[in-house]
């Protein structure tokens, strides 16, 4: 199947003319190779504060990503901002779901039409990236928005939280990002990660706000930090999140929170929140 080499559209065997950007025909072959839309990236992390992920993408290939966090491409990449789905009421959920998650209404997809395609996605603030290699119909949980990119094989849709506590002050609101394989997605988050695997039954405390990721089989919920005294005076505001296994965690160490504390010009010292400071993330939600 040829190319038009102008924008990199399917070009019928007949034609003469683009249909979409009206250049005359003068495509090139596709390779004859075909690839699976689910077949693994050839990606690199570079970078220490703010990451960045490098796709080497084969002729053909395609990956999509939140709007605003592509930092390069080169010309054998051509890109389409779209809506995902395949009738209008799909497009139309899929783009009222990515809103609710935090995400912008239109997602952007990239498409090598040529050899030696790459193209390079970062987050918005320090932080790492972490590549998920999801099976077929493996699911993971992530905290809004820190969907970076994924190959086309990859879904990507809402959770909501199942408990009102953990919706109200385990730091995430009531909507989580799903996505579900097979393919390979890539997620950011503040500072640096750390990773648990947990067993089943084994419980792990953290810091609301704090929990970037985890396996759908998690049990994700919230529980007070326990006397008064400790409440108060702790710093950690009123609640800890608590996971309960079996499945994987990861946890950052920097929430936008802190940065923006740490950033606020009339922040007159200390780091501890008050005993409100755990409503603060339910009042100031978008959800």
């Amino acid at each position: 199947m040829p190319f038009c080499t102008t924008c990199g559209t399917e070009l019928s065997g007949a034609a003469r003319f683009c249909a979409r950007c009206g250049s005359p025909f003068g495509g090139v072959d596709a390779p004859a190779a075909t690839f699976a839309a689910d077949e693994p990236l050839d990606y690199t992390i570079q970078g220490d504060n703010l990451q960045v992920v490098r796709l080497r993408l084969k002729p053909g290939q395609e990956v999509y990503a939140e709007a605003g966090k592509m930092v390069y491409k080169n010309p054998a990449v051509l890109w389409e901002t779209r809506m995902s789905g395949r009738s209008i009421g799909e497009k139309i959920i899929g783009a009222l779901k990515r809103k609710l998650s935090g995400e912008s209404l239109f997602l952007t997809y990239f498409r090598a039409t040529a050899a030696n395609a790459e193209v390079g996605f970062a987050g918005d603030y320090p932080g790492r990236l972490q590549a998920y290699n999801l099976a077929a119909g493996q699911s993971i949980l992530v905290q809004r928005d820190s969907f970076i990119c994924a190959q086309t094989s990859v879904n990507f849709s809402i959770a909501l939280v199942k408990k009102i506590g953990a919706g109200l002050f385990g730091g995430e609101g009531f909507i989580l990002q799903k996505l579900t394989g097979p393919g390979t997605a890539f997620i950011h988050g503040g500072g640096d990660f750390v990773e648990f695997t947990l067993s089943p039954g084994e419980v792990l405390q953290v810091d609301t706000g704090c929990i970037v990721a985890f396996d759908e089989g998690v049990e994700y919920d919230i529980q007070f930090v326990g006397g008064i005294k400790t409440a108060i005076f702790g710093g950690e505001g009123l609640f800890l999140a608590t996971l309960r296994g079996p499945g994987r965690v990861v946890i950052q160490s920097l929430t936008l929170e802190k940065l923006r504390r740490e950033l606020n010009p009339t922040r007159t010292g200390g780091d501890e929140r008050g005993p409100l400071g755990a409503l603060g993330g339910w009042f100031s939600s978008e959800d």
